[in-house]
């Protein structure tokens, strides 16, 4: 494998565009690095779905001067990773106002860039990419750290400038429609795979004395979860199952205060366990065992814990926020968001147990067998060739120059 320090190696001297090339792309891998998060996940599943295929080349870099190496440790089997140092403070600002410099200085020359978290690089030659994950900037901005709030700029100049979207959904990719005023035809929904969970070497959350059983919630703790809505929630839960306890993983977000406060008010604060951020064996173990998954959130551009939930037998209980619907089909029970009173009642059902909640279990299953990476490498594969043929694009989409 190449590693990061390495002078990225010479392209093709000609785009790829017919459909028997094979295309070069550059996967911004930025995310890989650090704590993993969502954008995380997605970058690790879809690099090893793209690896994996035999009309696609693709390299991983880093926005990074110092912990690039990182992604050569991280990349799966198959993906290069040579590129020079980038380093990203600099970077950043000069892309925040200049097309400079472009990517392929430090990259080589590739047909297409995916910038995989709200952001690609401007370049020279190649077709880009920009994956939208969510609108919440959009549409709840008080949700939002300061650093997001400048998320819809940086899409729309790269959409003026010929980038092409992928959303995660369909919800999403309706939202880039009508909010950013992209055309349709440059904007593409293509779902992620099911994060796959190790089979052992984990261990499950200590619960408080007298708890045999818990509703888990999973994600960073931040004001789009709506956490604090789910410890209200669970005061009626724990009444009415004494054995119960509420385990929550993840993370400290913007806005965890509002968490801490509701949990100190809590008739039930010593049935409430705070786990934070858990390795993939403790997630793995802790999932496995709940009685019931809580997605309690106030909006969603996709949603993984409800699908790992589902695809290990766990019945799941989610708001109908943004793509939770789309995402969960009738593999969940859905309730409003923002409904506390039905969260509970919710719950509660799926405690008691009985032949509902059976159905909804193996209606679960079948539902998360249909989101697989092999299906997002597709999907991915085939954006990237119509971005560099400029294949369905609308008025002013520049083609890939021959180099």
């Amino acid at each position: 494998m190449c590693k990061a320090h390495d002078v990225p190696p010479e392209r093709p001297a000609t785009a790829a565009t017919a459909a028997t090339d094979r295309l070069s792309v550059g996967f911004d891998a930025t995310p890989l690095l650090g704590r993993p998060t969502g954008v995380g996940v997605f970058c690790a599943g879809a690099l090893e779905a793209l690896a994996g295929r035999d009309d696609v080349a693709v390299s991983a870099f880093a926005v990074s001067w110092r912990r690039r190496a990182g992604v050569a440790e991280r990349a799966p089997a198959g993906v290069a990773t040579a590129q020079r140092p980038m380093p990203a403070r600099p970077l950043h600002a000069a892309w925040g106002r200049l097309r400079l410099p472009p990517v392929e200085w430090f990259i080589g020359a590739v047909d297409v860039v995916h910038g995989s978290n709200f952001v690609v690089p401007p370049t020279r030659r190649a077709a880009r990419v920009v994956t939208v994950h969510d609108l919440t900037v959009v549409r709840y901005p008080e949700l939002c750290d300061p650093p997001t709030l400048a998320y819809p700029r940086l899409v729309r100049r790269a959409v003026a400038e010929g980038a092409w979207v992928h959303t995660p959904s369909a919800f999403v990719a309706a939202e880039v429609v009508a909010e950013l005023g992209v055309d349709p035809a440059r904007v593409r929904a293509v779902h992620h795979g099911v994060p796959r969970l190790p089979e052992g070497g984990g261990r499950g959350p200590e619960l408080p004395s007298g708890c045999g059983r818990y509703v888990l919630a999973v994600g960073t703790v931040e004001p789009r979860k709506d956490y604090p809505l789910l410890v209200r929630s669970f005061a009626a839960v724990a009444a009415a199952h004494p054995d119960v306890a509420l385990v929550v993983v993840g993370g400290d977000g913007w806005g965890a205060e509002a968490f801490g406060a509701a949990v100190a008010a809590s008739p039930a604060r010593q049935r409430i366990v705070r786990c934070g951020y858990l390795d993939d064996a403790g997630l793995a173990a802790t999932l496995r065992g709940a009685a019931v998954l809580a997605y309690p959130s106030k909006y969603e551009g996709f949603g993984f814990p409800p699908l790992q939930a589902m695809a290990v037998g766990v019945p799941v209980v989610a708001t109908a926020a943004g793509a939770v619907p789309e995402v969960v089909g009738d593999g969940a029970w859905l309730v409003d968001p923002g409904d506390g009173d039905g969260l509970a009642e919710t719950l509660v059902r799926a405690l008691d147990g009985g032949d509902d909640v059976t159905a909804l279990v193996v209606r679960g299953r079948d539902r998360s067998t249909g989101f697989t990476w092999a299906r997002c490498g597709n999907g991915l594969a085939a954006l990237y060739r119509d971005a560099a043929s400029g294949t369905g694009a609308g008025p002013g989409r520049r083609r890939v120059a021959a180099r």
